[in-house]
């Protein structure tokens, strides 16, 4: 009903010389608009436009919309519209060969949205490098995103370094994820950070490794186990060297799945960037073409996910995109991190 009220609103009552409220289930002979069932909001098609609006997390959700128009023929644009998150949808949609215009509701005025800018490069702060030797002493690999100092085994962060936002201290956190490092700091505040560090990379290690039993610590940031395996096998994609890349938005916690950046070189200095996913997401090319458009724009693009992720419709939204990217299949993942039961 919202969608119906904001397209009739924007288009005009009698662009199709009826009122589109009139319900329908299929196509309407000569009327130019058909309902099709869509699951991240409510679709409609008008006269060869896409009319999507978008509910939760819209920011996440061109993927959807192009994988849901893109089944129908007739189709040759999309209108996008959604309460939040247009900005990110807007610089995303420009990505692509179809045209795809995003609205901002404003009661029923439909606003086209602005395209938001990349984030500025953020340089970690002097007082957070001073902890790179600890977390490399302790076993964990230092990986920045965003400005942010962090210590990861295979992927799976375990440990932080973190300013304290009242006396401003400069500490390294150990845990994985805000609440075990909370819980950590409660329980062995007063033990050696190397020490405490250690003891956390070596449980890790044990169940980030082929033939480990299904446990959390190799289900999280299971797209970020496969990003350390590619950058430790650049030749699989063609590079000659990569190193963690910042993601397009920062990562808002570490339970959600989402895809990971990889930057570097070919042999033959020409830039590469590399997104890895695991499981089945209708947003990674719109993620992967936002994230090589902020490092290198016009870059070789490489698409990693598990073998059993290759899926048609993540190719077919694949084909859809302006610059060409390729899509890799990591067939050895599997045997690292089994799908869930």
């Amino acid at each position: 009903m919202k969608l119906t009220a904001l397209v009739r609103e924007h288009l005009g009552r009698d662009y199709l010389g009826r009122d589109i409220a009139t319900p329908t289930d299929s196509r309407a002979a000569g009327a130019g608009i058909s309902r099709q069932p869509f699951g991240a909001g409510a679709g409609s098609i008008v006269n060869g436009t896409a009319w999507v609006l978008l509910d939760e997390q819209p920011e996440r959700r061109l993927g959807a919309a192009l994988a849901w128009a893109s089944r129908f023929p007739e189709v040759t644009s999309i209108s996008l519209i959604a309460e939040s998150g247009t900005g990110i949808l807007a610089r995303r949609a420009r990505l692509f060969n179809m045209p795809i215009t995003v609205w901002h509701p404003v009661g029923r005025t439909l606003v086209e949205a602005v395209a938001d800018a990349y984030l500025p490069p953020i340089q970690i702060d002097v007082g957070h490098e001073q902890w790179r030797s600890v977390i490399e002493h302790a076993g964990a690999e230092p990986v920045v995103e965003h400005g942010v100092l962090a210590g990861e085994i295979r992927g799976l962060e375990v440990c932080r370094v973190v300013t304290d936002v009242y006396t401003g201290d400069i500490r390294l956190e150990v845990g994985v994820g805000v609440h075990d490092r909370e819980a950590f700091t409660m329980l062995h505040g007063n033990r050696p950070t190397v020490e405490a560090l250690a003891d956390v990379v070596q449980a890790v290690v044990a169940h980030r490794a082929a033939g480990a039993p299904l446990h959390p610590l190799n289900r999280l940031g299971a797209e970020r186990f496969l990003r350390w395996q590619v950058i430790n096998a650049p030749h699989r994609v063609g590079a000659a060297i990569l190193r963690a890349g910042d993601p397009p938005l920062p990562r808002r916690n570490l339970k959600d799945a989402v895809p990971c950046v990889a930057v570097g070189e070919s042999a033959s200095g020409a830039a590469i960037v590399v997104v890895c996913s695991v499981g089945i997401d209708l947003d990674l090319v719109p993620f992967a073409v936002d994230a090589r458009e902020m490092h290198a724009p016009g870059a070789t693009l490489i698409v990693v996910v598990p073998e059993r992720d290759a899926s048609p419709v993540t190719r077919r939204v694949g084909d859809l995109a302006s610059d060409p990217l390729t899509m890799i299949a990591w067939d050895e993942f599997a045997a690292i991190i089994p799908p869930s039961p």
